[in-house]
């Protein structure tokens, strides 16, 4: 719209009052008028010492080379570091959630039945209640 000339005074019309007129910021309509294509995201730092997939390859053949059946995040950071390979513990993490190269973790023992059926309550107001026996207070 900025473009378009105005019938009255025969200039093209203001970026100040096109953006005022769409109720938008200038940096939008700069935006927009660019024909870049928008450029993905992607983590914010630097990439490391190599890119993700080598990194994968790295974990794979250490995982591959272990005596063990699964190893966990952390022991696998530290065979990369004797490697020489830096890297964080959480994009290890990460990297190995991502292609299952994880270790298979326990399943917790089943539960039997909770001791009480959900409630807690009594059945009156201002009762006491216990595991001790019934005792006579009143004495």
């Amino acid at each position: 719209m900025s473009r378009q000339v105005s019938p009255s005074t025969s200039r093209p019309y203001g970026i100040l009052r096109v953006t005022r007129h769409w109720g938008r910021s200038r940096a939008t309509l700069y935006r927009h008028r660019r024909s870049d294509p928008p450029r993905g995201r992607r983590r914010p730092g630097p990439l490391g010492p190599m890119p993700d997939e080598a990194l994968v390859e790295a974990i794979r053949k250490l995982l591959v080379a272990s005596p063990f059946h699964g190893e966990g995040h952390r022991k696998v950071w530290a065979r990369l570091r004797f490697a020489g390979i830096r890297t964080s513990k959480r994009r290890v993490l990460r990297l190995m959630r991502e292609h299952g190269l994880l270790a298979p973790s326990r399943v917790g023992r089943p539960h039997g039945p909770s001791a009480h059926g959900g409630t807690i309550r009594t059945e009156r107001v201002d009762a006491m209640w216990g595991t001790e026996p019934d005792l006579d207070y009143d004495r």
